[in-house]
């Protein structure tokens, strides 16, 4: 007799079925669970850099590199075009103030030269022999001029005796009328030929000065064509450390051309170059400083290049009083440019994560230190050690300042 089986419930014969399909639905809830949850990540504590929010002094500065410079570079250009013939003082030699550089030869300026000499001994010569002529017509005028004030004197007392003599009865009046006429006729004649020898001797005189005149227009261009020929000798403007630009013997020379510079050493400025971000904020005079071997060095800002290359601008500053006993040209050093006053404020370390935030946002721990969560942040001024905190943050927030670069989107850190 067939024994009747009795049939399993539904859920008995399809219960792995039934346990996959709850799995998936249970890993589908968990997903969305995590999706609409905050993203988390797990950080190691030793690895992160947990910093504190304070309230404490704060400095705008920027802090840069400066190269040791000469306080004033001269450039020696030449006055006259030549070939170079000799080099006297070496690249890096130190030369003072009327020092021999080098020689230079000016065949052409040679020629002008000898030509300007020929002209200058020929004007010479006849100045020579023009200024004898003159001085024998001076000679020559006096003497007439004396024998004119001679005869104006004879006339004079001839007349005198001639009157004497009629009013004696010896001459009549017929013979004093005569004598009379003749004393005026030759006595304005001899005043003719004195107002003649007058305007005679001042035109000598101006003949002689325009011979003069001459003679020193010709006596300066010779004298400025030697200047041209010592020109043929550059010489050291002033003392210092004197740069060869490289020019070659036998290399022609052009009138201005650079061949050198000289470095004034006594004493030294510092060059440093500055990210164009703080182009608007320095300015002539804004004071600095190098701490080198405990020692605080002050300098102030002398000049500010406003021309940009590759995002930097260049800063020249000067000593105000003493400088590092071991300065030397080329030799650098950390300087501080001060940008405002120190004064009071919510300031926080400086991170990699604002490189990656922009300053908006920076993960604050919370007061058990397990997490760190997501916060807005705005940042004011920053020195190279702090920012300054606007808004998003108060003194006593412990915030993680490394890392970001991972974090991507993640707005929340687990700490381990």
């Amino acid at each position: 007799m067939d024994i009747k089986i009795k049939k399993r419930p539904w859920y008995i014969r399809h219960k792995y079925t039934i346990l996959l399909g709850v799995t998936i639905i249970a890993l589908l809830a968990y997903a969305i669970v995590l999706s609409l949850g905050p993203r988390t990540i797990r950080v190691n504590e030793t690895e992160a850099r947990i910093a504190k929010v304070e309230e404490a002094f704060f400095m705008e500065y920027v802090d840069a590199e400066g190269i040791v410079k000469p306080i004033s570079t001269i450039r020696i250009n030449t006055l006259e075009s030549g070939t170079l013939a000799r080099i006297v003082a070496e690249d890096g030699a130190t030369v003072h103030k009327g020092d021999s550089i080098l020689f230079l030869t000016n065949d052409e300026l040679m020629r002008t030269i000898e030509d300007e000499r020929d002209d200058w001994q020929k004007q010479y010569s006849l100045l020579q022999e023009q200024k004898l002529t003159l001085e024998q017509k001076v000679i020559s005028l006096r003497q007439q001029t004396l024998d004119a004030q001679y005869e104006l004197s004879r006339l004079d007392k001839d007349l005198a005796i001639n009157r004497e003599e009629f009013k004696m009865g010896i001459t009549t009046k017929a013979q004093l009328d005569m004598k009379e006429a003749e004393y005026i006729y030759r006595h304005q004649k001899t005043e003719l030929q004195l107002q003649s020898l007058r305007h005679d001797s001042a035109a000598t005189v101006i003949r002689q000065n325009l011979l003069e005149a001459d003679f020193q227009r010709v006596d300066k261009r010779y004298e400025r064509s030697r200047e041209r020929m010592d020109n043929l000798v550059v010489r050291a403007t002033t003392d210092g450390q004197f740069s060869f630009s490289g020019a070659t013997l036998g290399q022609r020379i052009m009138t201005g051309e650079c061949i050198g510079e000289i470095k004034v050493m006594t004493s030294y400025k510092m060059s440093i170059q500055l990210n164009e971000y703080y182009i608007d904020r320095v300015s002539v005079g804004l004071p600095a400083s190098i701490t080198y071997q405990d020692n605080k060095y002050e300098l102030k800002v002398s000049r500010v290049v406003p021309e940009v290359k590759n995002h930097t601008f260049e800063v020249e500053l000067v000593f105000v009083g003493d400088m590092p006993a071991n300065a030397r040209l080329g030799k650098s050093y950390r300087i501080q440019v001060e940008l405002g006053q120190q004064e009071k404020a919510i300031v926080m370390p400086r991170g990699d994560f604002y490189a990656s935030t922009g300053g908006k946002w920076i993960f604050k721990l919370t007061d058990d230190g397990k997490r760190a969560v997501r916060v807005p942040l705005t940042v004011g001024r920053q020195n190279p050690k702090q920012y300054e905190v606007l808004d998003g943050l108060e003194p006593g927030d412990r915030i993680i300042l490394n890392g970001y670069s991972n974090y991507g989107d993640i707005e929340e850190l687990a700490i381990e």
